[in-house]
């Protein structure tokens, strides 16, 4: 994807910039509601990060396309976000290429190391989940550098070095630390200071906090963007950095090998695609079962009239939950490594098979999760994941998520590279054929083995009205994810939105097991009431997602940036 149209000169006339910078909030979404959303006639960007926006929208001002954006947002946020954005970790990509109307769905995920094994974590026939989470054999082999690299070098327009530079900046010069980051590192405090290398990097040299304000420097995350910068990927997978972990594992009984970062490989995948209501929605691919899960609910709502049953009312949260419901039991059965299990993709989005599980729904009463077919009801996908949209001025676009796993990830930093690993091992199925602990079986297609990749939530997502791009959206929040991009289509298309008022709006979850719909603040008491009523158990809980969102207007072209007030984050467009 080459920039097209308009030269790169014109691009830095006339240049009109707004923006919306939200903090992290634990309110509703209607009483911290924006009611317009960031306009840009060219180019909108919207991160989890003030700088990673900044830096993005930048790289587009100075005619770079949506994928230099996106490659220089990620990088910035290695730096800015250390809970989530990483070089350590893993994730997904999708990209429109306006020129060519393709859309690439591309998979830099985590896979297993080859010494894997099915029951790694079981002890005393039981899966220790403190062994999954924090321990070095919770690592998984990281695709963050080799996805980057890949997008920029077969998409983009900028070398690699160019894309690092603001995030080598931040990292050798600091930058101003804000509460988000300073309260993330305190509650973590148990975990980051476990092990020297975090301490050294988290904490000031006298075991005191870094506070709002302070200036956050990170010299040995310098050098090693530096050097990759320099020397390309094969510096962190064949490389000093290859090294470097591979010493730190097999001092620490960890598994990643120099050999198992020397075999890692992105992949190009056929997205997911399906209609809903005229609209064409394309989305990540297994094992990004997100998509595949969006689509086989949008087949199944498709059956029922949204819009008349109002939006966010008891009948229509209703409708939304008995479709989750159907549409998780089957992603907890199936969803694994298309490369290492077999997955009826087609099956289970066919508008056939959304107009059978649409019979089976009563528009007055609540199915039980227990007459619903059982599967693995395991959570894949901890809560600190990032996603950011990014759309340019020729209609290039980029919808990608990506994560450590859990907060700070694994904890682990590698000694004298300054960032930290992983701990997607545990999105794993840790004892597959066993009861976990909610008594439900774990499934077979997501257990354990030497190089797979295992399943996650993430589902960035494009939506096309009458060929045109008209929706990018995505959302980090563990199984919240797919509830929450749902949701954010339905209130667009059906609910006719605005894309911050679709992003505002309270959401509801149901992921089948447990039996339980969860709802944010903002629906009624009145409406959990009625929910009740039809059989639903109606749990309270905090705000789930954060739907990092741009929309197209088909008429004038005009990007409109929605940045989600459950989380910090910043739209701005020109």
């Amino acid at each position: 994807m080459r920039k097209t149209g308009i030269g790169a000169a014109l691009l830095l006339l006339a240049v009109s910039l707004m923006s919306v910078l939200v903090p992290v909030s634990d309110v509703s979404a209607e009483e911290t509601a924006i009611a317009f959303p960031v306009e840009g006639k060219r180019a909108m960007v919207v991160t989890g990060q003030e700088l990673a926006t900044k830096e993005a929208l930048l790289a587009l001002k100075k005619g770079g396309n949506a994928v230099d954006a996106a490659v220089t947002a990620a990088f910035v946020m290695a730096v800015t976000l250390p809970r989530a954005g990483n070089i350590g970790g893993g994730g997904f990509m999708l990209i429109h290429n306006a020129a060519t109307k393709e859309v690439i769905a591309l998979d830099f995920w985590q896979k297993a190391p080859a010494a894997a094994s099915r029951t790694m974590f079981v002890r005393d026939g039981k899966a220790d989940a403190k062994l999954s989470r924090e321990s070095y054999i919770a690592v998984a082999v990281a695709g963050t550098v080799a996805g980057l690299a890949f997008a920029l070098g077969n998409y983009g327009t900028i070398s690699l070095g160019e894309a690092l530079r603001p995030a080598i900046r931040y990292a050798e010069k600091g930058f101003v630390m804000g509460a988000g980051l300073s309260s993330d590192i305190k509650s973590y405090e148990k975990l980051l200071k476990a092990r020297p290398g975090s301490a050294r990097k988290f904490f000031k040299p006298s075991g005191g906090y870094y506070e709002a304000g302070d200036l956050f420097v990170q010299r040995d995350l310098a050098r090693t963007l530096e050097a990759l910068a320099k020397g390309g990927p094969d510096v962190f997978y064949k490389g000093d950095i290859a090294a470097r972990i591979a010493k730190q594992m097999k001092e620490n009984s960890g598994l990643v090998t120099k050999e198992d970062l020397a075999a890692y490989s992105p992949v190009a995948r056929r997205p997911v695609q399906t209609t809903y209501r005229g609209h064409d929605v394309y989305s990540m691919y297994p094992p990004s079962s997100g998509g595949v899960c969006i689509a086989e609910a949008l087949g199944i709502l498709e059956r029922f009239d949204l819009a008349r049953a109002g939006h966010n009312s008891a009948a229509g949260i209703h409708l939304i939950a008995e479709a989750s419901k159907r549409a998780f039991a089957d992603l907890f059965v199936y969803a694994g490594d298309p490369d290492a299990v077999a997955i009826p993709v087609k099956g289970l989005m066919s508008k056939a098979y959304g107009a059978k599980l649409a019979a089976g729904i009563d528009p007055a009463r609540a199915t039980p999760s227990s007459q619903i077919r059982s599967g693995d009801a395991k959570v894949y996908e901890k809560d600190e994941t990032t996603h950011f949209s990014i759309v340019d001025a020729w209609g290039n676009a980029v919808s990608a998520t990506y994560t450590l796993n859990g907060n700070f990830g694994s904890g682990i930093v590698v000694d004298g590279a300054g960032f930290l690993l992983n701990n997607e091992m545990d999105n794993f199925n840790s004892n597959p054929g066993t009861p976990d602990g909610a008594g439900i079986i774990e499934s077979e297609a997501n257990a354990i083995a030497p190089n797979k990749r295992m399943i996650t939530a993430m589902a960035p997502t494009m939506v096309f009205r009458q060929g045109k791009l008209f929706l990018v959206t995505g959302s980090p929040g563990s199984s919240r994810i797919i509830s929450t991009v749902l949701q954010v289509i339905l209130n667009v298309i059906d609910h006719k939105m605005n894309i911050q008022e679709a992003v505002n709006a309270p959401k509801v979850h149901h992921e089948w097991m447990p039996d339980e719909l969860r709802v944010e603040k903002g629906i009624s008491p009145d409406t959990m009431k009625l929910l009740e009523q039809m059989g639903h158990n109606v749990v309270l809980r905090g705000p789930m997602g954060s739907a990092t969102s741009i929309l197209i207007d088909p008429a004038t072209g005009k990007r409109y940036g929605a940045v989600d007030p459950r989380r910090e984050g910043l739209a701005e467009g020109y």
